[in-house]
């Protein structure tokens, strides 16, 4: 992997400039084959990226990883049903070892506190671990997210394809707007999240989201506004800072 990307990356990220975005995904499943897999969210935005997928020769056949954090909301538990019907989607649902009751238990509510470090442990143990987990069980060489350059500081930073954690991360929808996420979903009658009539731009675990309000939208309602990503997009010294001595 460190040779690919040391010799290809830069042409990849050229011939990635070029296409559209069912094109880059359709690029990257020729490219890495068994080793390309996908990640959602089942959030407001998920159905996109899970439609291109889905309209893809051999797209079904792409692991679709879902990291279930346990603290979602009904709503999303219930939309992810949706989404995986409809689509067709072979779903691998990424969990951590540690349940959220003995979580809770031995280390608190770490999302109560109003501190970074342990927000940072909870994302830690409940996304970025079990996410790893499950893609090197997966011979993942090669994953795409639904990421928008507009959503915060460090997304603006990111090129269609970067390295992340000895993997490649393609990023298809880029370059997209909010308007261009609207369009394609009533152009194709995608359905909506149900908390998306409740104005909510992105909703992750149930305590850590909130509904646009006043100044507050977009990224800036997550994690009680203390910062805007949980790990799973940051490089590995990111990642490694966030490890610490672990728990």
């Amino acid at each position: 992997m460190r040779t690919l990307i040391r010799e290809d990356l830069d042409a990849f990220r050229d011939r990635l400039e070029s296409l559209k975005a069912p094109q880059r995904l359709a690029w990257a499943l020729e490219q890495f084959g068994d080793g390309f897999a996908l990640t959602t969210s089942f959030g407001i935005q998920s159905s996109v990226l899970l439609h291109m997928l889905s309209r893809l020769p051999d797209g079904q056949s792409v692991p679709v990883i879902w990291v279930d954090t346990g603290y979602l909301p009904p709503e999303t538990y219930q939309y992810s049903e949706q989404l995986v019907e409809l689509f067709g989607v072979r779903l691998v649902v990424a969990q951590s070892s540690m349940s959220p009751a003995r979580m809770e238990a031995l280390h608190g509510r770490l999302w109560e506190t109003g501190n970074v470090p342990d927000l940072e442990t909870y994302h830690r143990i409940r996304k970025v671990e079990p996410l790893e987990q499950v893609m090197e069980e997966q011979g993942v060489t090669c994953w795409a997210s639904g990421v928008r350059s507009t959503q915060t500081a460090h997304r603006r930073s990111m090129s269609w394809l970067d390295p992340i954690r000895e993997r490649l991360s393609l990023r298809p929808l880029l370059d997209w707007s909010p308007r261009d996420v609207y369009y394609y979903m009533q152009e194709h009658d995608l359905p909506q999240h149900p908390l998306f009539e409740k104005g909510y731009s992105t909703v992750g675990d149930w305590h850590s989201s909130g509904p646009d309000a006043g100044e507050l939208s977009g990224r800036d309602t997550r994690f009680g506004g203390l910062k805007q990503e949980c790990g799973i997009h940051l490089p590995q010294d990111a990642v490694e800072n966030l490890m610490g001595d672990g728990i």
